[in-house]
């Protein structure tokens, strides 16, 4: 048997590798354009940055391990240019001497992954402007910051990698501007959670343009800087386009394979393609969601690794089968760290669901053993208790917690399972009751207990949704008299039970302090009481005031 790949990055060696496990006697050839293979393209920021010293720890490995481990012969510098499903024959040229030649096959798999995405404007192609797609657009980025000593920077697109390489570049002594379109940083977060990075952020000395849009890269030869919507015109010694990637799906729409929604070609669970004896994987081939079944496309090495070991497995069985994906993602900036996976809330909403949130506050581990605080904002489906996703931003433990939820969500976990989970607990680790756990009390008490959850996003001054309230700061007096939300009364926590007849029973409370625990202990005491319509501040004080702040 002859397999071609497409590849040599994630997808396609994962699914050599697998295909030689299988077989022994089958004839396993890759073509890779460019001249690195196998690297590890999630490190290509911290290479940048240094933290990765040797170009060789993020190319491990080249064509001669492929030979002498696997028996695979790797060509790199060819380029795979027409595909003839009827012929089963691929056109490849050799970039090295620009020799064209045919390759037939038994078995195609194509993982020619993507491409960044380059907006049609004036000035993209002037030296100093960047994207960032393999080493060597690494090395071309490292090599300018070494021997051109840049001042300013302008980073076009505010997603994973142009905040990795932000960070970078603010390490480099650089004066750094973030151009998004979006009102908001990061657009795979909710906007409240992107609020707490966006904070940070300014606070690190990074200029924000957002919910604006770069027209036009200026300079003659040399980039000098980039033209906003407002006009306004931000100068630069160098311009990174970090808008995202698309699909590199040329060769299979040339020969008539089938593409999904998102661009991304459509398999099927074993990763065949809409062609017989053709197979995709990698960032060129279309996800599915875990929750809803519907296509995604959601590129990530983890996703290609998988999805390559499954196209390699299937030219010889089923045994393998992809099971989608949540989008779950982990990236840091500095010293913050944001992950996510599942459905954001307006990814929930979009798609029919009765929604409960909440925002949990909570060390990742003892105060008094260095813990610092996280946020964790949830969603669950109030028909089921069905978690559906979760968003974090902290500064330590954010990849444990999130591995947790991703964990639940895959096997169908509902709120009140993640109380239960026996999760491991020292000092040094987490707090007895783990922040994982808290999210599942929280929940759950919102959606079957009677704590309702208020969103600080639709407080007003004395108004909840519009509709009048009464609230009230259970806080001490001091902290009151510090900052408050709008419209409240202070009512420590220890006067409550005194102070019941001076409110009003047919009119709803909020209560809140400054994370939600003793907000939920007032909401306890009122229930208790008699009241009926009680609500706690989901976050308390510092919730509402980070949302305050951003909408002020």
């Amino acid at each position: 048997m002859r397999i071609l790949i497409i590849g040599a990055v994630a997808g396609g060696t994962s699914a050599a590798a697998k295909a030689r496990r299988n077989s022994e006697d089958a004839e396993i050839i890759i073509f890779e354009k460019d001249v690195d293979i196998s690297y590890s393209g999630c490190g290509l920021p911290y290479y940048i940055g240094g933290e990765v010293e040797k170009r060789s720890e993020l190319v491990p490995r080249d064509a001669a391990f492929f030979r002498e481990k696997y028996n695979v012969d790797v060509r790199t510098s060819h380029e795979v240019l027409d595909i003839d499903p009827n012929g089963k024959v691929l056109k490849v040229r050799d970039l090295n001497d620009g020799r064209e030649y045919e390759e037939a096959y038994d078995k195609l798999i194509i993982s020619t992954g993507a491409r960044p995405f380059v907006p049609q404007m004036d000035g993209v192609s002037l030296d100093g402007v960047f994207t960032l797609r393999n080493v060597q657009s690494a090395d071309r980025i490292r090599d300018f910051l070494r021997s051109k000593s840049p001042k300013r920077a302008v980073i076009v697109g505010t997603g994973f990698i142009g905040l990795e390489l932000c960070e970078v570049l603010v390490k480099n002594g650089l004066e750094v501007h973030m151009v998004e379109k979006l009102p908001q940083v990061t657009p795979g977060l909710d906007s409240d959670m992107s609020n707490y990075l966006r904070d940070y952020l300014e606070k690190k000395g990074v200029i924000l343009h957002l919910g604006t849009s770069a027209t036009s890269i200026e300079g003659e030869g040399t980039v000098s800087g980039v033209t906003l919507e407002s006009g306004e015109t931000i100068s630069a010694d160098m311009v990174i386009l970090a808008i995202g990637v698309r699909p590199e799906t040329t060769l299979a729409k040339n020969c008539g394979i089938e593409t999904g929604q998102s661009g991304a070609i459509r398999t099927d669970k074993s990763m065949r393609t809409s062609i017989p004896d053709i197979y995709a994987c990698g960032d060129c081939a279309e996800s599915f969601s875990l929750i809803t079944g519907k296509p995604v496309y959601r590129p990530l090495g983890s996703t290609a690794n998988k999805t390559g070991r499954i196209a390699g497995n299937a030219i010889f069985n089923d045994s393998l089968e992809f099971r989608g994906v949540l989008g779950t993602g982990i990236f840091r900036v500095f010293d913050m760290t944001v992950g996510q996976t599942g459905l954001t809330e307006r990814e929930a909403i979009a798609e029919g669901y009765d929604i409960e949130v909440s925002h949990n506050i909570k060390p990742d581990r003892p105060t008094y053993y260095g813990g610092k605080e996280m946020v964790i904002k949830s969603v669950a489906d109030r028909k089921t208790g069905r978690l559906l996703g979760v968003q974090i931003v902290g500064y330590g433990g954010v990849d444990k917690r999130i591995d947790v939820f991703v964990t639940a969500i895959s096997f169908g976990a509902r709120a009140e399972d993640l109380f239960h989970l026996d999760l491991a607990y020292a000092p040094p680790f987490s707090t007895t009751k783990d922040p994982v756990m808290y999210t599942g009390m929280i929940l759950d008490n919102a959606m079957r207990g009677g704590r309702s959850i208020a969103d600080p996003r639709l407080i007003g001054n004395g108004t909840y949704d519009g509709e009048e309230v009464q609230i009230i700061d259970a806080r001490a007096a001091g902290q009151y008299m510090e900052g408050h939300v709008e419209g409240a009364v202070s009512m420590p926590h220890e006067t409550v039970r005194e102070k019941l007849s001076g409110l009003d029973r047919d009119k709803p409370v909020i209560a809140y302090c400054n994370k939600g625990t003793t907000g939920n202990a007032v909401q306890n005491i009122l229930l208790n009481n008699g009241f009926t319509m009680v609500y706690n501040i989901s976050g308390g004080n510092t919730n509402y005031r980070t949302q305050k702040k951003k909408r002020d």
